[in-house]
């Protein structure tokens, strides 16, 4: 946790008891966490869609290669039609959120045509939607076992395998999720 008491640049970790489809076994990066709310990326939930799509449907000339295969992400359950660039701090665009010195979420189409372009950045999460929490939301959540948290890895945001990075997540607070039985309570 931050200073400040709230989670931007954490991983959020779904807890095994979490069965709400939108959430079992995600892992989400919290791109802005304040007293007004929380917005966090889910970045270990591929779609049924590659890049290659996202690029056709605005018109955007690609060379064949690995971008092109590259999975688009569920973000999130909100706005679904938004997309979201996760990539490491580096470039000028019209649209950035700086989630820390060296994580950058950006929401403009300029990032695409540079990446289209082979002059965007090398490493990137393209995800679609995002998940939101009003204020105290997602503190009462954790506070009902809900969630874990967990310090930015960038291995888990942009090289793990997505079905590896749930328990990779875990991993990272010395949290074995296999092994947490679906109840939970308080000591």
């Amino acid at each position: 946790m931050s200073d400040s008491g709230y989670l931007t640049n954490q991983l959020l970790i779904a807890m095994p008891a979490l069965s709400d489809p939108n959430f079992a076994q995600v892992v989400a990066l919290v791109c802005d966490h304040g007293p007004r709310g929380a917005l966090a990326l889910i970045v270990n939930k591929p779609l049924p869609m590659r890049m290659a799509e996202v690029f056709d449907q605005l018109e955007m000339k690609i060379e064949p290669g690995p971008l092109m295969e590259r999975h688009v992400l569920r973000g999130g359950p909100m706005q679904t039609d938004r997309g979201f660039v996760v990539h490491p701090a580096g470039g000028e665009w019209d649209s950035t959120l700086k989630v820390s010195e060296g994580i950058h979420v950006t929401t403009s189409r300029d990032i695409l045509a540079a990446m289209a372009r082979g002059e965007g950045p090398a490493e990137a999460v393209i995800a679609l939607g995002y998940a939101g929490w009003d204020g105290g939301q997602l503190e009462e959540e954790i506070c009902a076992n809900a969630w874990l948290n967990a310090p930015v890895d960038r291995g888990v945001l942009f090289d793990l395998p997505y079905e590896s990075r749930w328990q990779a997540a875990g991993r990272l607070i010395g949290v074995d999720l296999a092994r947490i039985g679906p109840m939970s309570g308080h000591a």
